[in-house]
């Protein structure tokens, strides 16, 4: 029941845009007592069905711009294949301390930019 729970929260966040990794990922690991590579496994597997919906959502809405989804199509595709590498090579404790590093960092420039965009 709290991994049921835990999803509907994560999806719920993740369709209004917050990111549900940002929580999916957190939660799995203090509450559910996860690994590091298990809890982003996890996420990434969790935001696959979100983001065909999303893609389809957008493409009725003509908010796609084909241009710019060619040109970072392939670049994407080959630095996520380049990180899930390294991400699996690495050691949990350091994966957890990079995540951290990042969600801290997100977190920063999400407070700056509403004061400076």
């Amino acid at each position: 029941m709290r991994l049921f729970l835990v999803g509907a929260l994560t999806g719920i966040l993740g369709g209004m845009g917050i990111g549900g990794g940002t929580i999916l990922i957190p939660t799995l690991i203090i509450f559910m007592k996860m690994n590091q590579h298990s809890a982003q496994s996890i996420n990434l597997i969790s935001f696959i069905p979100a983001s065909i919906v999303a893609l389809i959502i957008h493409h009725k809405n003509k908010n796609l711009e084909k241009g710019v989804i060619k040109n970072l199509m392939i670049p994407g595709v080959i630095a996520a294949l380049i990180g899930s590498l390294v991400a699996v090579n690495l050691n949990a404790i350091l994966l957890k301390r990079i995540f951290g590093v990042f969600l801290l960092i997100m977190g920063i420039f999400e407070i700056i930019s509403q004061y400076i965009l």
